[in-house]
């Protein structure tokens, strides 16, 4: 079993290992969802102004910029096999598992590295307050987590389809209904400096998406990828 866990972990590095070579030789996915999220950031910035914005409407600007961030550029890792033709060698070299789990990892660190690049940024455009940071920066640690455990199951359904970016957007949407609207709610609490209490509800439902999800994912990744 140790020897079996082992091999697990080896062969999801190498999958996670082999996408990074690929994501720094090319920087497409990177590009595509830095590229978005900044220009987005600007765009609502400069046309609602600094200073005024409701926390509530904080909340939804900055995940409205998360999820079409997210949705530009996370696809591209079932996209990028499947036009070069390495799904199938893929397939033959490792099993679902490591597959799934190391897409799964490449694609937190490219959204994490978007979040790390944008979030100041959004708290310098906007002017929003600070006052419950530690809080605010939990809630998006399990925002990308659940985004990232969600969106990769659905990147591997639509890699084969003819229109890609459009099928990838409708499929994912429903599933991150939930999620969003709970982001949005915690978000807006953290930023309103609002006690523990308030959003410790929300929190327990982000842990417990993001961890409904990634079980799933991997439970139906193996059948999704061998089809």
């Amino acid at each position: 079993m140790p020897s079996r866990s082992a091999g697990l972990v080896s062969k999801s590095f190498a999958v996670f290992a082999k996408d990074i070579r690929l994501e720094l030789r090319t920087r497409y996915a990177l590009n595509a969802i830095l590229m978005f999220g900044i220009t987005t950031l600007a765009v609502v910035s400069f046309s609602l102004g600094q200073s005024g914005l409701s926390p509530k409407l904080l909340a939804a600007l900055f995940w409205v910029i998360m999820f079409f961030s997210a949705m530009s550029g996370l696809a591209q890792v079932f996209i990028r096999e499947e036009e070069t033709g390495t799904a199938l060698a893929l397939k033959l070299t490792a099993d679902p598992d490591c597959i799934y789990i190391g897409k799964l990892v490449f694609n937190f660190v490219l959204l994490s590295t978007m979040t790390a690049i944008v979030t100041p940024l959004f708290f310098v455009f906007t002017d929003a307050p600070v006052d419950n940071l530690p809080w605010f920066l939990a809630v998006l640690a399990l925002g990308v987590v659940g985004l990232c455990g969600a969106t990769t199951l659905v990147a591997s359904i639509i890699a084969k389809a003819s229109v890609k970016g459009a099928l990838f957007s409708v499929l994912s949407f429903p599933i991150l209904m939930p999620l969003l609207i709970s982001l949005v709610s915690a978000t807006q609490k953290t930023l309103e400096n609002a006690p523990f209490g308030e959003f410790s509800a929300e929190l327990q439902f982000l842990v417990a998406y993001a961890v409904v999800m990634v079980t799933a994912s991997i439970m139906l990744f193996k059948f999704v990828w061998q089809e």
